[in-house]
């Protein structure tokens, strides 16, 4: 019989807090988490480049994953990381490892650093397996208690229902994917190219937040080369 589900505390959407976890991971610190403050193109231009990632917190419901029940088969490039969140309330660190893994080359990840190692252990795992992988770093799973237990709102015990969900959005091989540990499959938005990232990976923000439109609890992370 199948024990009780794994829960971890959840993260908070705050550069800081995902700064000194990467940091933790093995990131390079060159590599960090900026705030996005919206969306007008005036202050995208904000964002330090280069920009390898993006990382959406939005408030999700019922219809949300009722939603992308059906949504078609995609075609999707054989360079992505993808895996299944299988953890209660680990869709921060699921959303960063999404981030970094699919940008492990830029961004130049140590192959003996706790991502590192991680990300060689799934090898050609499976998303499922991936995910239940991570079940069992305890690493890992440390390192998210540490950071989760810090931040500018007061922490949340790991039985803690939230409503709130982290998506990440990366450009792989020519196309802009939206890596969600939810859902089956990353999501393909089309073609996307460095140069033009920031923006496509915007557009897509911007309908998370059409379909919610009296929803403010929106927030967006950068992770941008810094020095």
């Amino acid at each position: 019989m199948a024990g009780p589900p794994v829960r971890w505390m959840p993260l908070e959407s705050n550069p800081e807090v995902m700064n000194k976890y990467i940091s933790l991971l093995g990131v390079p610190t060159s590599w960090q988490f900026t705030d996005v403050f919206g969306l007008d193109p005036e202050l995208l231009c904000m964002i330090p480049q280069p920009c390898c990632a993006l990382i959406l917190l939005f408030p999700i419901t019922q219809d949300y994953y009722e939603a992308f029940k059906d949504e078609p088969k995609q075609e999707v490039s054989e360079k992505l990381f993808f895996m299944k969140q299988t953890i209660r309330n680990a869709c921060g660190t699921i959303g960063v490892i999404h981030a970094v893994a699919n940008a492990r080359e830029k961004i130049g990840i140590d192959e003996t650093s706790v991502i590192g190692k991680f990300l060689a252990d799934c090898g050609k795992l499976d998303s499922s397996d991936k995910g239940k992988r991570l079940e069992t770093d305890v690493s890992i799973q440390n390192l998210h208690k540490q950071c989760a237990s810090e931040g500018q709102t007061a922490a949340l015990a790991a039985e803690s229902k939230v409503d709130l969900h982290f998506v990440a959005l990366v450009q792989v091989d020519g196309c802009l994917y939206e890596f969600d540990g939810c859902k089956p499959t990353p999501v393909n938005h089309g073609s996307s190219s460095e140069e033009t990232f920031v923006m496509d990976a915007a557009r897509v923000c911007r309908e998370f937040m059409a379909k919610n439109k009296n929803e403010l609890r929106f927030t967006i992370v950068a992770l941008s080369k810094l020095v």
